[in-house]
């Protein structure tokens, strides 16, 4: 019988080997961070994540904003975004305002339609697959893509090719943001939030 010492020698080989031996799993992660200006003044930041793993990609994002609208305002989002072969295949959006939650949204698919809830009450049913969704406006320029998906509203938003890769995309609200890119990555990008205008400046 193996002594102690030659027990844990063992057992140290063993688990140099298996450390050393090649995952099958490729992980590769993207951050982006970005200011959020409004009238020359930082007001907040947004950093996006996206972490790709075989099949499957996570898309993921945190912005901060503290302002003042007639008083002061503090609004926080989360965007949890995963794509499985190029589709959608869930979603949670939550908000936040001066530190209460303000909504949560969750998108998932179940077959051949999207199922939207919002603050644990069923919204909508969208039906057919979603291949590109607002948070991909990030990491990739919509080259040829007409129509994003609004994971926060659940709707369907157009985007229009000015020109000289700048995009503008209208919501269902009929608001426009003006997307500026550069090597296929976002780097300004014009946003209106109804009560309040603002810009995303890279700051990669």
């Amino acid at each position: 019988m193996p002594s102690r010492s030659h027990q844990f020698l063992i057992f140290m080989i063993a688990l140099v080997l298996v450390s050393a031996m090649p995952s099958n799993i490729d992980v590769k992660e993207h951050v982006l961070s970005f200011n959020i200006v409004h009238k020359d003044k930082v007001i907040g930041n947004l950093t996006a994540t996206k972490t790709i793993s075989d099949a499957t990609i996570r898309y993921k994002s945190i912005t901060a904003i503290k302002t003042r609208i007639i008083k002061e305002i503090e609004v926080d989002y989360k965007y949890d975004v995963l794509y499985e072969n190029e589709r959608l295949k869930k979603s949670s959006v939550v908000i936040d305002v001066n530190d209460k939650p303000y909504a949560d949204i969750i998108t998932h698919k179940e077959q051949n339609t999207y199922q939207i809830i919002k603050n644990s009450k069923k919204e909508k049913t969208v039906e057919g697959d979603i291949d590109y969704a607002t948070i991909l406006l990030y990491f990739k320029e919509p080259i040829g893509v007409d129509r994003c998906f609004s994971e926060q509203d659940g709707s369907f938003n157009s985007i229009v090719s000015l020109g000289n890769h700048v995009y503008k995309k209208i919501n269902a609200k009929n608001h426009e943001n003006v997307y500026y890119y550069t090597d296929g990555f976002l780097q300004k990008a014009e946003i209106n939030g109804g009560l309040i205008k603002f810009e995303l400046i890279a700051q990669n």
